[in-house]
């Protein structure tokens, strides 16, 4: 019973990553519509940049918060650059998912060349100390204080972004770009400025996913996020992409489920990323919107 426990415990560690990565690719669908599979990567190259700062002597929040300025400005760019020209109601939807996949080697090339390939080590913000929340005769069950740190910086950025989307104008402007960028700007909305901002906050929560999964490792380098994009995908889809509560809930959901898998069903290799393809495959057949998804009725 305690092996479960905490194994459930390291899922839901584990869960509140995948939320994180899960929470930035649903806020870009979202704010614009689409499917960024760049999302990973451009979070690990952010994860660079705090690690650099790191070596030149700033603490590690502080390295966190100006790689997340940083990412913001580059997601911007990204947008203005290289998303926009592919952008727009007669253009296929595909030629932005074609300059994501380009994006992802890119910048994974681009992250090996600058930082090199060697695997490097990002501090942890807060202290890697043990809470026992549970006494025993074989030593209690313990959490650490990394895995508390990811769970509330979770639910700060859920709240946040809920708060944004549903309680701004800003949001509110963000959703009817997502929604119809043409009508959009007959109601005076500058749908550009709009897209612009999603990639933007988007690619900030990405380099603060990307740091928390850094720093609770013993090392990463230039692979650090491509394994964490699949079980975010599964999150975001199991969730629902128009959903925050959604893919945070479904990311630990997703987790637990692989930390158990590997636990209890180690009869073959790899069996760990069985699960999450499983889990996109049933949800887009059997519920397309997701677990907790709108489902959306169009009018002929």
């Amino acid at each position: 019973m305690q092996l479960f426990v905490e194994q459930v415990i390291n899922g839901i560690a584990n869960g509140a990553i995948y939320g994180a990565l899960a929470l930035a690719l649903v806020l870009i669908f979202r704010s614009t519509g689409v499917l960024n599979f760049a999302q990973g990567e451009m979070a690990m190259f952010s994860t660079f940049i705090t690690w650099k700062l790191t070596t030149g002597g700033l603490p590690v929040w502080g390295a966190i918060l100006i790689s997340m300025g940083i990412a913001f400005i580059a997601g911007a760019a990204i947008e203005r650059t290289l998303i926009r020209p592919f952008e727009g109601s007669n253009r296929s939807p595909l030629n932005v998912v074609i300059v994501s996949l380009g994006m992802f080697l890119a910048i994974n090339s681009l992250a090996q060349l600058v930082f090199g390939t060697d695997p490097q080590r990002l501090p942890s913000p807060v202290p890697n100390r043990r809470l026992t929340i549970l006494e025993s005769s074989n030593g209690g069950i313990n959490i650490t204080y990394p895995t508390l740190m990811l769970i509330a910086v979770l639910i700060v950025e859920c709240i946040a972004l809920w708060w944004l989307l549903q309680r701004t104008k800003l949001g509110l402007k963000l959703r009817a770009v997502a929604a119809d960028a043409d009508s959009a700007r007959l109601h005076g909305i500058k749908a550009g400025s709009m897209l612009m901002f999603g990639w933007a906050l988007s690619a900030a929560i990405g380099a603060l996913a990307g740091a928390m999964v850094a720093s609770s490792r013993v090392g990463f380098d230039a692979s650090l996020m491509q394994t964490i994009i699949v079980y975010a995908f599964a999150a975001a889809a199991l969730g629902g992409f128009d959903s925050l509560w959604g893919a945070v809930l479904c990311g630990i959901f997703v987790g637990v489920a692989n930390s158990l898998t590997v636990q209890y069903v180690n009869a073959l290799d790899g069996i760990e990323l069985v699960m999450p393809l499983a889990l996109i495959l049933i949800v887009l057949v059997v519920m397309p919107n997701g677990l907790f998804g709108k489902r959306t009725v169009e009018r002929v």
